[in-house]
């Protein structure tokens, strides 16, 4: 069998062994939960993904027990404020994209709708500029009325608070990832510290939008369907790895004389310092780093 056929014929076994998992769904996360980590892991196919995170989400079950809701949300009015808001945000959402590159076309109807029905089914909570990228990338992969659950799941069961004025979650969480940091990469944390480059300044952006916008297009995929199983501890941990890959050594800091050209780094990743199957094992091997993640976090 040529190599092709052969990663083909992976790929069909890899569906049918998801294919079941989706018909036996409660019993595998009852009992298996481990496996289907492991499967995570190794990245859900793609032809899978929507109905894999909608499960991992809980967000199908909260479709089906709200019939007619994201209907009936869309039809309110809406605040003037957050809509005028979101309206100006379309069009910075992967313009390179054919869902969204067109002005007014069917994917920025679509997030418009997702987002403003968001801030009427949460009004204390209304919009945040980084909920438009998360929602874009579930709307790639799901019709509207999946991808605002999902959104939901995203805003309030793994990141709850992330979204809300003031920031409060992602600083407190900015302060525990700075303390997991000084235990897994001493090196990178003294460099921050030196420069006074707080964690909020580069963070922000890579937990609140899931690493859309920093990551190659392949390792978000991947990074989403950890985090989708797995939960928060994933961000953090994708964050860790970030950092000892680009400031973890005496070579690389070398280049870094400053706190400007360290948050260039930071801000802007080069594609060629992370492959997939590289972060993905050192996500892994974090893990397996209990004494930092553990015993003072739960991770």
């Amino acid at each position: 069998m040529e190599e092709k056929e052969v990663r083909v014929e992976v790929s069909r076994q890899r569906e049918m062994k998801w294919l079941d998992m989706f018909n036996h769904w409660d019993k595998w996360v009852k009992h298996r939960f481990q496996k289907v980590k492991m499967r995570c892991r190794k990245g859900i196919p793609s032809s899978l993904r929507a109905k894999a995170w909608q499960l991992l989400s809980n967000s199908e079950e909260l479709l089906h027990n709200n019939p007619g809701k994201f209907e009936e949300l869309e039809r309110e009015q809406g605040e003037a404020k957050w809509l005028d808001i979101i309206e100006k945000d379309l069009h910075r959402q992967f313009p390179f994209h054919e869902m969204f590159a067109a002005r007014g076309g069917h994917g920025q109807q679509d997030l418009f709708r997702i987002l403003k029905a968001y801030t009427v089914y949460r009004p204390d909570e209304g919009y945040c500029q980084a909920q438009a990228p998360v929602a874009a990338v579930l709307l790639m992969h799901m019709p509207a009325e999946q991808a605002f659950w999902c959104l939901v799941q995203i805003c309030e069961k793994y990141l709850p608070g992330y979204y809300s004025a003031g920031l409060e979650a992602i600083q407190l969480d900015g302060e525990m990832f700075f303390s997991l940091l000084r235990r897994t990469c001493p090196m990178a944390y003294r460099h921050l510290k030196k420069f006074k480059i707080d964690p909020i300044l580069y963070m922000t952006e890579w937990f609140m939008c899931i690493f859309s916008r920093t990551l190659p297009w392949s390792c978000v995929l991947r990074v989403w369907d950890m985090f989708f199983c797995e939960g928060v501890k994933i961000v953090f941990r994708v964050g860790l790895v970030l950092l000892k890959q680009m400031l973890g050594s005496v070579d690389k800091l070398r280049e870094l004389q400053g706190m400007y050209e360290t948050m260039e780094r930071l801000r802007n990743i080069s594609p060629d310092m992370i492959r997939e199957d590289m972060l993905v094992q050192e996500v892994k091997h974090t893990q397996k780093n209990k004494t930092c993640l553990c015993d003072t976090f739960g991770f």
